[in-house]
């Protein structure tokens, strides 16, 4: 009956695919056929039906609000599309929270490294314990850096030490330069369009800060005693076990005796 009106039937919609529908093509969500007035409809250019492998898609096209966009991720393995979900995910959140907040920070580590530099030399004008403390706070501020190195192949050590030479330039022309994985080396971070808001990098060390601030607050650990050797006693009677079942099995298998 639908059919024959020109109405295309869906079928059972997921809410959250209606409201997506409803958000791009500017409709309202209806629970009822009753009473429905212009102002509800939603509107598009373009509908089709596609089937992409095994699964059909309503695609709308031409929408009038132009905000939403669905992205189809394909893969040879479900962990393959599993692990581009979530780097998209990732991606599209940091974009989102740059946008937000407008202020970003040059990436690739070159951030880490400039605070690193000022910590080094802020370190040199204090005298006592708090001048080591310092400096291994900004020893700490390289990981970065040297993460990104490894995960892409690179020497770290010659990486940071370009790095190192860069940003202790006196004009600090250097400030922005980081990793660059295109060529292994060091580059401008702002100038290649690397950057980072810094509202995450901010609470990234404010987090990561305070989590050394309370391992370092431990003074001892409480172990006990009883405990461990009940663990120690139930791992030796399996042990046992294991060893008399073993020898039962070889006999009934035709050994010599």
């Amino acid at each position: 009956m639908l059919e024959n009106r020109d109405i295309f039937c869906a079928g059972r919609v997921a809410e959250e695919d209606l409201k997506r529908v409803a958000a791009a093509t500017g409709g309202t969500v209806q629970t009822s056929v009753n009473n429905i007035i212009d102002e509800v409809l939603g509107t598009c250019e373009i509908f089709e039906e596609k089937q992409v492998g095994n699964e059909r898609f309503n695609i709308f096209n031409g929408c009038p609000s132009g905000q939403t966009a669905t992205i189809v991720l394909r893969g040879g393995a479900d962990q393959f599309i599993e692990e581009a979900e979530r780097s998209l995910h990732d991606a599209i959140m940091i974009v989102r929270r740059a946008m937000k907040n407008s202020t970003v920070v040059a990436g690739g580590g070159a951030i880490d490294m400039e605070i690193s530099r000022y910590l080094r030399q802020h370190a040199r004008t204090i005298a006592g314990k708090s001048q080591l403390f310092i400096n291994s706070y900004a020893k700490a501020l390289e990981v970065i850096p040297r993460q990104l190195c490894d995960n892409a192949g690179f020497d770290a050590t010659d990486v940071l030490n370009k790095l190192r030479q860069k940003h202790a330039l006196p004009s600090g022309e250097g400030a922005p330069y980081g990793v660059d994985i295109a060529t292994g080396g060091i580059a401008d971070s702002f100038a290649n369009f690397v950057w980072e808001p810094a509202v995450v990098k901010i609470n990234a060390i404010n987090a990561a800060t305070e989590a050394a601030c309370l391992v370092l607050s431990v003074d001892e650990t409480v172990k006990n005693p009883k405990s461990e050797s009940a663990q120690g006693e139930a791992a030796a009677s399996a042990m046992g076990g294991r060893g008399r079942g073993g020898g039962f099995r070889g006999r009934g298998r035709g050994m010599r005796r």
